[in-house]
């Protein structure tokens, strides 16, 4: 055991920048770069602009964190270093083609296996243990659920660029990388930072469903299926429903678009690669609290709960115009939540005959206490 810190320690007195990377890219990860945490940068001033423009809708915690977001040692003063990583989830298939099969659900990518933040987090602490124990510096571990910017970082570290929309592309891996960091206060050699290669290329602003770029590099996530689908409480506004087709969480069309992709590859992790089908429009609108959570239990899906799940999945339902769906959307009419409710009214519209809207309207309107779900059985 001392003989094997003796020779870690040895490396990192060696090459220190050197011996982290090697470190962290055998805690299982399939890139890692160095960048300054402590240099300026205008990441800060573009998302006061984006706050200020209003594009973060009901995400507030965006807002209450500005300050401790626009750069990274406003998170933590001392940090002199960010060690910033990258985990591959390329799918197999063109995600693209699940949106051919409205009978069932279309769920993105990252969200169809082992929760993500898990697999990241473990790896990162163990990288993080072993430097922290090597070289006596102090570390903290971040992953995009903390308020740090993780995006910009990684394209200072020379991981990838932040293309047209606004996620990070790779060139080895196209735009299907998770990424984590390690802030420091180590002093350790920076690696170049990576240049924007989109050039005139509009591939992932022309497919978006909803036009949720008011411009290259701006995303307005009011108008983003992902934002609408995993975000968003209550009613999803009636102008984009028809849009969202049969997604049900999250929207890869602007990633899966991205002519990059071709030097992606497929993920070799088993617990982000052991995807199942996709599950039928009929078996989610039966979901109940118990069997949601036992599901999802493992997955990032779990986050929003079984009301707003089954929220867009009647709205799902009602794009596919599948009438053998309707006695599962006629009992969720009297789920206790009323963006179920509302969503189902929606799809009841959307595959039931009028007579049989009339006759169901009668008989719940009379009863119905919240406005929204009102509006839903009054509209034209």
């Amino acid at each position: 055991m001392k003989a094997e810190r003796a020779r870690a320690l040895s490396a990192f007195r060696a090459d220190p920048s050197e011996w982290v990377r090697s470190v962290t890219l055998d805690a299982g990860f399939d890139s890692v770069r160095i960048a300054r945490a402590d240099q300026a940068w205008d990441a800060g001033e573009r998302l006061a602009a984006w706050l200020a423009a209003e594009h973060h809708g009901s995400m507030g915690w965006i807002a209450e964190t500005f300050e401790r977001r626009k750069h990274p040692t406003a998170m933590w003063a001392e940090a002199r270093t960010a060690i910033v990583t990258a985990l591959n989830y390329g799918p197999s298939t063109d995600p693209l083609k699940a949106l051919e099969h409205t009978d069932r659900a279309a769920i993105s990518v990252y969200a169809q296996d082992e929760d993500y933040h898990r697999v990241l987090k473990k790896r990162l602490k163990a990288a993080a243990g072993e430097i922290a124990r090597v070289s006596g510096a102090e570390v903290k571990v971040f992953v995009d659920t903390a308020p740090l910017m993780e995006k910009p970082l990684a394209q200072r570290a020379g991981l990838g660029w932040q293309g047209k929309h606004t996620n990070l592309v790779s060139r080895g891996h196209g735009s299907w990388l998770f990424l984590g960091s390690i802030l420091t206060d180590l002093d350790l050699r920076p690696d170049a930072p990576e240049v924007d290669h989109c050039g005139r290329c509009t591939a992932c602003l022309d497919i978006c469903p909803t036009r949720a770029f008011p411009a290259p590099y701006v995303l307005d996530a009011r108008r983003c299926i992902s934002y609408l689908t995993i975000e968003h409480e209550g009613p999803i506004p009636t102008e984009f429903r028809a849009a969202m087709g049969n997604r049900i969480y999250g929207c890869d069309d602007c990633l899966a678009v991205c002519p990059w992709n071709k030097f992606a590859q497929v993920a070799s992790e088993t617990a982000l690669a052991s995807r199942e089908e996709a599950p039928s429009l009929a078996a989610l609108l039966e979901l109940d609290e118990e069997t949601f959570r036992q599901r999802f239990r493992a997955t990032a899906i779990r986050r929003i709960g079984r009301a707003r799940l089954v929220r867009n999945v009647l709205i799902a339902a009602g794009n596919s115009r599948d009438a053998s769906l309707l006695s599962r959307v006629e009992a969720l009419l009297c789920d206790p939540d009323a963006s179920v409710r509302g969503a189902a009214v929606w799809a009841l519209r959307r595959l039931a005959p009028q007579a049989r809207i009339a006759a169901l309207r009668e008989r719940h309107l009379g009863t119905e206490a919240e406005a929204v779900v009102r509006e839903e059985w009054t509209c034209p």
